[in-house]
């Protein structure tokens, strides 16, 4: 794995391109959140040619609230469609690339795939909680539960409005799903 520094992206993967690394294979989006502030952007190239020498990963970071990476449609035209999905669910925006909508719905907000961006459909929906299969009501109360993608309620949602707002971290470590938070007394 090659680690890349934004500005050096596009000269990089023509670099790749004419070493032989002519095959575009993937291109996908990371969200560091709780590592670091920002987007890793994942390339994998192969060289049909040279066994032995097959594969070669470029990465690159980018902050995350300034996502923003030359696009390498001109060089791979395969990659455009990478690059947009990764626009859509990670809010990339990949200079000089294609900037229509792939996947999502025109009217949808947000980015799905950051790790603090909420799963409202989740976070709207009932939640079974910790009870066991055939447990009745009479049994003693469990302590609530969300799914994974939902934060804990002590974090984003029913939360205290004298206490200040959750940073993006707070929110996505707290989002793994599991036991809700105790209410602080």
């Amino acid at each position: 794995m090659t680690a890349v520094a934004p500005s050096s992206w596009d000269a990089a993967v023509r670099q790749a391109r004419s070493e032989g690394y002519g095959y575009f294979d993937w291109l996908g989006c990371v969200d560091e959140i709780g590592r670091s502030d920002t987007l890793r952007i994942v390339l994998v190239l192969r060289n049909l040619a040279s066994p032995g020498r097959d594969c070669l990963t470029l990465t690159t970071e980018v902050p995350r609230d300034d996502a923003r990476l030359d696009s390498i449609s001109d060089v791979f035209t395969g990659a455009g469609w990478h690059e947009r999905e990764a626009a859509e669910l990670f809010g990339m925006d990949f200079v000089g690339g294609d900037h229509r909508r792939l996947l999502l719905d025109a009217n949808f907000s947000g980015t799905p795939l950051r790790k603090d961006q909420v799963l409202a459909a989740r976070a709207g929906a009932s939640w079974p909680g910790a009870k066991e299969p055939g447990e009745t009501e009479a049994s003693p109360s469990r302590r609530r539960m969300v799914p994974a993608g939902v934060p804990d309620p002590a974090v984003w949602g029913d939360r205290d409005p004298d206490k200040p707002a959750a940073e993006p971290a707070e929110v996505a470590d707290s989002a793994v799903g599991g036991r809700v938070r105790r209410r602080e007394r």
